[in-house]
């Protein structure tokens, strides 16, 4: 089988973290390049201790050159913060490196909404109707086409998860949809500030990005494609005192409220027979974090409260898995050719 030299660009961070991790059982893909300016020079395996005695371990960090990269590496990630993939992505493209960008700079279409959201000038637009947004259960054929893949957010991908069979099967208003979510403090990356300092986070609860978070454009821009008109959704995010995980609850009205959850349960099931990686849970369950940490999965739960006439839906996945480094590997996966899921074949682990 085909050794696929990846580069990975933006180390340091968690998703950096996770994409190294599950780099090294990866059965074709090999990590050929890390790059940090920070910690250029040194040993990986130094770096992450995790990766001594695997393969990546005797990487050596460097600068990231897109000279270099295409030298050394058919596929690149960019784990890095939003602002910088746009740079960094173009002169890989020219190179013929095919590129997966973990940061929100290709997942918007519209420069001016990119620019409205994040507060900076998108200064590669030109490349935005080359990105595919890669979410594998709705785009597989287009993403493996691509040579340039906007990963989608965390938050996004429970949430477009969880909403698509309600809309594709007209089971909901769309006019009033809110998303209440909650993620682990890996979610709000690395950087050691205040607010995601142990003793902020821990025995403790709370909102934060009320009412602009920057995921929102990206929620409304998928669902209003797959609904062919305009959406607007009331989205509210909160920290977890936990690592990892997200569990999005999502408050809809359904369109007919003498809709029963067994029809519901039919339109979810049909809708993703034959996507593996969501699991729709029994009758009565309702998802958890702990049992996606660490995989690719996304377990939906469903819940029809006849006296509001609402559908209520639970969506829950790993935001660094499922929600950045395993999707990324997956859209890479399709890119070159392979099995969506190789390598990713994980289970939680739940101690």
């Amino acid at each position: 089988m085909k050794t696929i030299n990846v580069g990975l660009v933006g180390i340091t961070g968690y998703a950096g973290m996770e994409l190294t991790r599950l780099l090294v059982s990866h059965p074709c893909m090999r990590l050929a390049m890390a790059c940090s300016r920070a910690e250029s020079g040194k040993r990986l395996g130094d770096f992450y201790p995790f990766l001594n005695h695997l393969p990546g371990a005797d990487v050596v960090i460097s600068v990231f050159d897109p000279q270099e990269a295409a030298r050394q590496c058919e596929i690149v990630f960019l784990a890095v913060p939003a602002g910088t993939a746009m740079d960094m992505a173009e002169p890989l493209l020219r190179a013929g490196v095919k590129v997966v960008d973990l940061s929100a700079d290709f997942r918007l279409r519209d420069p001016e909404t990119y620019a409205a959201w994040y507060k900076r000038e998108h200064v590669c637009s030109d490349l935005l109707h080359k990105a595919v947004y890669g979410l594998p259960e709705l785009y597989a054929a287009e993403v493996a086409k691509a040579k340039l893949i906007a990963n989608p957010g965390c938050y996004p991908t429970s949430v477009i998860l969880g909403l698509y069979a309600a809309i594709k099967n007209d089971l909901v208003c769309t006019d009033d949809i809110v998303v209440d979510a909650k993620s682990g403090a890996t979610g709000a990356g690395r950087k050691a500030v205040v607010p995601t300092l142990f003793c902020e986070v821990s025995d403790n609860f709370r909102a934060y990005g009320l009412p602009t978070h920057r995921h929102t454009p990206e929620i409304e821009q998928e669902v209003s494609l797959l609904a062919g008109h305009d959406i607007r959704i009331s989205f509210n995010t909160h920290i977890l005192p936990t690592n990892r995980g997200i569990l999005s609850t999502i408050y809809t009205k359904l369109k007919n409220p003498a809709t029963s959850l067994d029809e519901v349960r039919e339109a979810y099931t049909d809708t993703w027979a034959h996507s593996p990686w969501v699991r729709l849970l029994p009758k009565g369950s309702l998802p958890e974090t702990r049992f996606v940490r660490g995989s690719m999965f996304c377990d939906l739960g469903l819940v029809v409260d006849p006296r509001t006439g609402r559908l209520i839906i639970i969506s829950a996945i790993d935001n660094l898995c499922r929600g950045a480094s395993g999707q990324a590997i997956a859209n890479a996966n399709l890119m070159c050719g392979l099995p969506v899921g190789a390598g990713l074949d994980m289970l939680a682990p739940l101690a």
